[in-house]
């Protein structure tokens, strides 16, 4: 019971209050470039440190969350959409807590109590172990619960939770006190969604429709849409640069120093080395290192490990270590310590993850400071001619800067444009996430306007198509006034050359093949009845008339059914908007740095310098 207990816990953990983020209580112990966490602050909020600790472990859960719904590795891109949603994470908890305070909003210890006994988190009212004939079990709850209060440091966690999560609730209760959906918005989203109809038509495409020789674009007519529409053909300033750049990614040499140190650290415990002491000085799983590489425990097929490691866990001895082995996240040395059946019960492993080893770092990064010397008093082809990595032409846009090896370059982006380097600046060097880049700018081209006579071929063929859709329209007209009149769909489509295309049933919130979806021709359908004529209506280079073939009405009985269900997940929607405006408008008023760049960068700086012991 007590396991049963501890896997609960985490439950307790982990689960978010409604409307809010989650404040994470287990400590990671690493951060987004995978150094160890430290003291420091990552930027602040109106005043509040952000502490690069709390930064750090929202950081690292929502990283596992993502990992765990996808099987390729992380990409470098969505590692940068996570720290951003990390980072939005943290601000928003700061900015709740000071509007809890503001408004003196706390937790008695009799909510406390009261919440435990009849209000578990949401997580355990899903867990089978609650649950009696696919229902939770309230008498289950609390038996478990008498039995898990024995332990204080789940008491401590339960109540941190409660805590936490109480004050947000009422603080929501307060923000979205006026939300009410009305039964006519339920009926009608209901209906949008469960509304049929099947729909016979034929597209008259414009282009085929209308014979070029018949369409006349003239001089003045090309000139007046130019100078109606401007910003159609607006060009942003242009730089053509000089580029040169050292990427971060791995070598194959670093791979194979990486595999030698994983076989140095297998050996190294067939020599005797404790595995403990091995996992915390070597393993770069710096959330399992410090506790001897002890892992949680897992179940085959659960998620939390890749496919191949897996293999390694249910396929060696128990008490045998295994050989390197490779998964996404790296080699892995492993001991499975105990095992039943699919699942495993206590294990360690060691991590040695396939990147650049310290001695590389250390040369890409003298390479840079090299670069940058360079830089100073020579053209980007000669300080890359000095390091023998060539250089590369580019171009970087006001609104766009994307370097081919480099990825995005904003900080050149903005050395250009904001502090208005001129011709023949050869830049700092830069570093994003994949590379360090040395910029020169060979010539700039101020934002303006496309010439007229660039874009005049454009623009004939734009207003030719116009016109004939208007000429297309007026003729589809004429169809759909012949078909009201009784003639038949199939034999007018046979008159003009088409084809009728028969699609459906499909609701309003569908997409429709060769209709498309919630634009003017699917409202068209359900506003005509069955069996009559809907139309024209135009669709991109295409004028569509359509005939009704049937219509499914909406079963109000079954919406009422399931009204009280629709109504509470769209008012908790609503609510969640509401919550969402709320955090950006105090955004707006907040005075909000983000310096994590700065501290990781001085982080790293600071790893790279010798440390001095203390004399004593």
């Amino acid at each position: 019971m007590m396991r049963q207990m501890r896997e609960n816990t985490k439950w307790i953990m982990l689960i978010t209050a409604a409307a809010f983020v989650a404040l994470m209580v287990f400590e990671w112990g690493m951060d987004a470039s995978g150094q160890s966490g430290g003291a420091g602050n990552v930027g602040s909020v109106g005043g509040t440190s952000v502490p690069v600790q709390d930064y750090q472990t929202i950081y690292r859960n929502l990283y596992d969350q993502v990992q765990r719904t996808q099987d390729a590795p992380i990409s470098s891109q969505q590692d940068r959409e996570i720290e951003d949603m990390a980072w939005n994470e943290v601000v928003d908890q700061i900015l709740i807590q000071k509007e809890l305070d503001r408004r003196g909003i706390r937790v008695t210890d009799d909510e406390i109590r009261q919440a435990v006994r009849t209000a578990p988190p949401p997580g355990l009212r899903d867990d089978p172990n609650f649950q009696t004939d696919g229902q939770f079990d309230m008498q289950l709850y609390q038996q478990w619960l008498s039995q898990a209060a024995q332990d204080p440091q789940f008491l401590r966690d339960l109540e941190r939770y409660y805590r936490d999560m109480i004050p947000r609730n009422k603080l929501l209760r307060q923000l979205t006190s006026g939300v009410f959906v009305s039964d006519r918005q339920l009926w009608e989203e209901w209906r949008d969604r469960n509304e049929e109809a099947t729909v016979s038509f034929v597209a008259l495409r414009a282009q085929e429709h209308v014979p070029d020789g018949e369409i006349e674009v003239t001089r003045e007519e090309i000139e007046a849409y130019y100078n109606e529409n401007r910003d159609e053909f607006s060009i942003p300033a242009t730089a053509g640069v000089r580029y040169a750049y050292l990427p971060k990614a791995a070598t194959a040499q670093d791979s194979v120093a990486q595999v030698e140190r994983a076989e140095q650290i297998r050996a190294d415990l067939e020599d005797g080395v404790p595995f403990e002491d091995l996992a915390d000085l070597d393993s770069d799983d710096r959330t399992t290192g410090p506790q001897g590489g002890m892992l949680e425990p897992f179940t085959r097929g659960d998620g939390q490990w890749p496919e191949e490691f897996e293999d390694v866990a249910f396929s060696i001895p128990v008490g045998e270590v295994s050989e390197p082995f490779q998964t996404e996240y790296g080699l892995h040395i492993l001991e499975v310590l105990s095992r039943d059946g699919d699942e495993v019960e206590e294990a360690r492993h060691i991590l040695v993850e396939m990147g650049r080893t310290d001695d590389s770092e250390i040369r890409l990064l003298t390479r840079a400071d090299s670069l940058e010397a360079l830089g100073r008093n020579l053209t980007v082809d000669e300080a890359a001619d000095r390091l023998g990595i060539g250089a590369r032409d580019g171009r970087i846009t006001e609104d766009y800067a994307i370097l081919p090896g480099v990825g995005q370059a904003d900080e050149a982006q903005d050395w250009i444009f904001d502090e208005r380097e001129g011709l023949g600046a050869v830049s700092p060097v830069f570093e994003n996430r994949e590379a360090f880049y040395m910029v020169e700018i060979r010539n700039l081209t101020r934002a303006g306007y496309m010439p007229l006579d660039n874009v005049a071929p454009q623009i004939e063929n734009r207003l030719r198509l116009q016109k004939k859709l208007d000429r297309t329209h007026e003729d589809a007209r004429a169809v759909a006034s012949e078909l009201r009149d009784g003639a038949s769909l199939e034999e007018v489509a046979e008159r003009l050359g088409v084809e009728v295309e028969t699609v459906g049933p499909f609701a309003r919130t569908d997409f429709v093949p060769g209709l498309g979806t919630r634009n003017a021709a699917v409202g068209a359908v359900f506003g005509t009845a069955e069996g009559e004529i809907a139309g024209p209506v135009r669709m991109g280079d295409r004028v569509l008339v359509m005939r009704v073939e049937e219509r499914i009405e909406a079963d109000r009985e079954a919406w009422e059914a399931q009204k009280a269900m629709q109504r509470a997940q769209r008012t908790a929607e609503l609510r969640q908007e509401r919550l969402n405006l709320w955090l950006d408008g105090l955004r707006e008023i907040t005075r909000i740095q983000d310096t994590r760049a700065e501290y990781f960068r001085m982080a790293e700086d600071q790893a790279d310098q010798p440390q001095i012991p203390m004399a004593f």
